[in-house]
């Protein structure tokens, strides 16, 4: 994939939950799914991976902004209540959940990445932002994760990379409480870059991609290939971590949080507590 092809492909028109645009020198994807906190299914993770990868392509694309749909949440995670529907999280074209393939094209695209969180960034919607290389906040931005509360988890990017963004300790406490961090704290710990004001996002965001359009795109791919290398390790252990987490995920200890997140109660772990 480190061709770059001369003539750019446009968006295909069957996208059903992002919208994909390019504007000056730089693609605005954004997850379209307000009225689900803009959690990803199957069918959005596919979609959000052909949008990268249409971007890695198209040499108009110095730089690429990530969002959401909406005022409320960047992206709250996985679905979970699609989950609780069906015990996965919906079809795929591909017949697979590929979160993993989506964390690996973020890294490896070799354009900057700018996520610009309009509101909640909760569990797979925080591994997100902590992807880019980048990351712009409104005021009203929360941060977090939630697996253990919804009967899940990610040992990959999401907890080993997120140890290293904001340091151990504050990750441990972001992954074992599921407490949110609003938007100043988060800046404090280096999880955010920059706080706006909500009217203010995605300019900020779409000025930084101008910035970016203007420096020398070389330069910029090898910095990213140079900041990654020394994370690089970590590819290893989000294989590993996604291959246990997809059996976590129809294990009734899995299946509990999910229900109990849909049924909106308290989930009871406490029948677990010999699985060791």
């Amino acid at each position: 994939m480190s061709a770059v092809n001369s003539t750019p492909q446009s968006a295909p028109s069957e996208f059903e939950d992002i919208l994909y645009e390019v504007e000056e020198t730089y693609a605005v994807i954004t997850i379209n799914r307000p009225e689900s906190f803009n959690s990803f299914r199957s069918i959005t993770v596919d979609e959000l991976i052909e949008a990268f990868t249409l971007a890695w392509g198209d040499n108009r694309v110095r730089s690429i902004i990530l969002t959401g749909a909406g005022e409320k949440a960047f992206c709250a995670g996985g679905d979970v209540k699609q989950k609780a529907q069906t015990g996965d999280y919906g079809p795929s074209r591909y017949g697979m959940f590929r979160i993993s393939e989506l964390h690996k094209v973020m890294r490896s695209v070799p354009k900057p990445v700018i996520s610009a969180v309009n509101g909640v960034a909760v569990g797979g919607g925080n591994v997100l932002s902590t992807l880019c290389d980048i990351t712009i906040a409104a005021p009203h931005a929360r941060f977090g994760q939630a697996g253990p509360k919804v009967g899940s988890f990610d040992a990959g990017y999401g907890s080993a990379f997120l140890a290293r963004v904001i340091g151990e300790k504050r990750a441990r406490e972001m992954w074992y409480f599921c407490e949110l961090v609003d938007a100043k704290k988060a800046e404090s710990w280096g999880l955010v870059n920059e706080v706006v004001e909500a009217g203010e996002l995605l300019p900020r965001a779409k000025e930084r991609a101008r910035d970016l359009g203007l420096k020398a795109p070389t330069a910029l791919r090898f910095l990213k290939q140079s900041f990654n290398a020394d994370t690089e390790m970590q590819t290893g252990f989000t294989n590993l971590a996604m291959s246990a987490l997809d059996l976590y995920a129809h294990s009734p200890e899995s299946h509990e949080g999910a229900a109990a997140f849909a049924e909106k109660r308290t989930p009871d772990f406490s029948r677990f507590d010999g699985a060791y």
